[in-house]
């Protein structure tokens, strides 16, 4: 593997006919771009907006415990499944409950949720509830495997810093937290990218007496997007390289747009407001979504939220940009275009089909009783850098281990269980700067953060709010503050490319 130097970074670039200079306006070109290698498909691709926009089912509790410490108890199953996601092929899935996307969880800040996961599939999995403040003992450590459920119960034990159990584990989920769209994924040491790929993924909500008060579309018309790119063989089943880490090192990029699972879908909408949750599942790909009408007319997103929650107050853009892991929630009108419009929302980061992502279709009219509130989040508190912080450096990059091996690494260090590379204390903020090398969403377990700083100046528009994943662009610096409260213990922070989080681009911290 060759070593990508910034030299050879602004080469490769000037080769390929970007315009790079040092000021912002050349690295907003490179901003967009996608980092990896696409997978092309075996067989024939889906026609774009042939089919409907699923969307994911909302779990029930199984009960609900009484007493001081209530909770909602779900129960749900990790196994295969058998989904047309292609028109007329079957593709096997590796689902919660047998479906892609998961169920949704729909919980309450402050009110407890337990998960009871049982694992039948064939593999060992891990759970993380991605932007969950969550006791480290459910906060799906890499190496804190659930066995699947076939397995001895004499081969549970304890091992590589990590809790294993057999079958089935519970997870308990406290939300002492905001509002937000949260997410839960497969986070396997080595193997979350192909996991996460078979299906391992779903939608996790949390709501307050704040949010509900807010006169926000809701109903049928808040409606969660689960975008990611997949490839696929020609009986329709995944496509993934057997050794993903060795012939695809930046990252693996599909061929096959999916939203909730169905490929470049349609959905029919009243000409009214719409409050949609983004979410960018892909393990590599980047979004620069836009909205684009019949005859080349633009439309406009209103940004309401982030990964953290409620922002203080909504912003207008003309396009919003993700990286693996992040968040955004934004109200979309379609009283402004005339019956009829077909409004699709398209991919400006990709290339070819790619750059398309799915259509909406504004077919009636309709009742409309939402508006969006000059002020969100009356408790929204932005956080004020100063000296006494403490400050922390990490550095996200391909680093040369010896005999010829390059590795990505934080701070030079591959991921090791044994070391901590920080130890902040319980209810404390400090000064993280993420650097990096090439494109890198840094993503933080159990801290909420705001971006003060990119590249030395101000924060792009799609960085304020609370976050927990922030795309670090290469040879650029991200200036955070992190505030570290809930519960003391071990967490992590990696990048959510998941090709190079299983390649060691991980590191932990010690909550003390």
């Amino acid at each position: 593997m060759r070593r990508l130097t910034r030299r050879g970074f602004l080469g490769m670039a000037a080769g390929s006919g970007a315009a790079v200079t040092v000021g912002a306006a050349g690295w907003s070109r490179l901003a967009g771009a996608s980092t990896g290698r696409v997978l092309a498909s075996a067989g024939p691709l889906p026609e774009p907006f042939g089919v409907p926009l699923p969307v994911p089912p909302v779990a029930r509790p199984v009960r609900r415990e009484r007493g001081a410490d209530v909770a909602d108890v779900y129960e749900v199953e990790q196994r295969e499944g058998q989904l047309e996601i292609l028109p007329g092929r079957r593709t096997t899935v590796w689902g919660y409950d047998g479906i892609f996307p998961g169920p949704t969880f729909a919980a309450r800040s402050g009110r407890r949720t337990v998960l009871q996961v049982r694992n039948s599939l064939t593999v060992p999995t891990v759970t993380h509830l991605h932007g969950g403040v969550t006791p480290p003992d459910s906060d799906g450590y890499p190496t804190d495997l659930l066995l699947p459920a076939r397995c001895s119960p004499g081969q549970m034990h304890e091992g590589h810093g990590g809790r294993t159990a057999v079958g089935y584990r519970s997870y308990e989920y406290p939300l002492p937290q905001r509002a937000a769209t949260l997410w839960y994924h497969d986070h396997r040491m080595d193997f979350s990218a192909p996991q996460v790929w078979r299906g391992l993924a779903g939608f996790f909500f949390v709501g307050d007496e704040e949010e509900d008060r807010l006169p926000l579309p809701g109903g049928e018309r808040d409606i969660p997007l689960m975008l990611c790119d997949r490839s696929f063989e020609e009986d329709g089943s995944f496509r993934y390289p057997a050794h993903g880490h060795d012939a695809f090192p930046d990252g693996v990029l599909g061929d096959v747009q999916l939203v909730n699972g169905a490929p470049w879908p349609v959905l029919e909408v009243t000409a009214a407001r719409y409050r949609f949750r983004l979410l960018n599942a892909s393990n590599a790909r980047r979004y620069r979504l836009r909205l684009v009408a019949d005859g080349g007319r633009r439309g406009r997103f209103v940004r309401i939220g982030s990964d953290g929650g409620l922002l203080a107050a909504p912003r207008s853009l003309g396009t919003v940009d993700m990286a693996p892991g992040e968040r955004c929630d934004v109200v979309v009108d379609f009283a402004g275009f005339p019956l009829g419009s077909r409004i699709t929302l398209g991919n400006a980061a990709a290339e070819g089909g790619m750059r398309d992502v799915m259509r909406f279709h504004v077919v009636r009219k309709g009742r409309d009783d939402s508006r969006i509130p000059a002020r969100l989040a009356a408790s929204f508190e932005r956080l004020v850098p100063n000296r006494a912080m403490p400050a922390r450096v990490f550095d996200f990059r391909r680093t040369d281990t010896g005999e010829g091996r390059q590795m990505w690494t934080i701070n030079g260090r591959p991921f090791s269980t044994d070391t901590v590379l920080a130890s902040p204390r319980l209810g404390s903020v400090e000064r993280w700067r993420f650097s990096s090398d090439f494109h890198h969403p840094v993503h933080v377990h159990l801290a909420q953060f705001q971006v003060v700083a990119r590249g030395g100046r101000a924060p792009d528009a799609g960085d304020d709010g609370w976050k927990d994943t922030v795309d670090v662009r290469p040879y650029e610096v991200v200036e955070v503050l992190a505030r570290f409260a809930g519960y003391k213990g071990r967490y992590m922070l990696h990048c959510h490319n998941l090709e190079h989080e299983d390649m060691a681009m991980m590191a932990n911290f010690q909550v003390v």
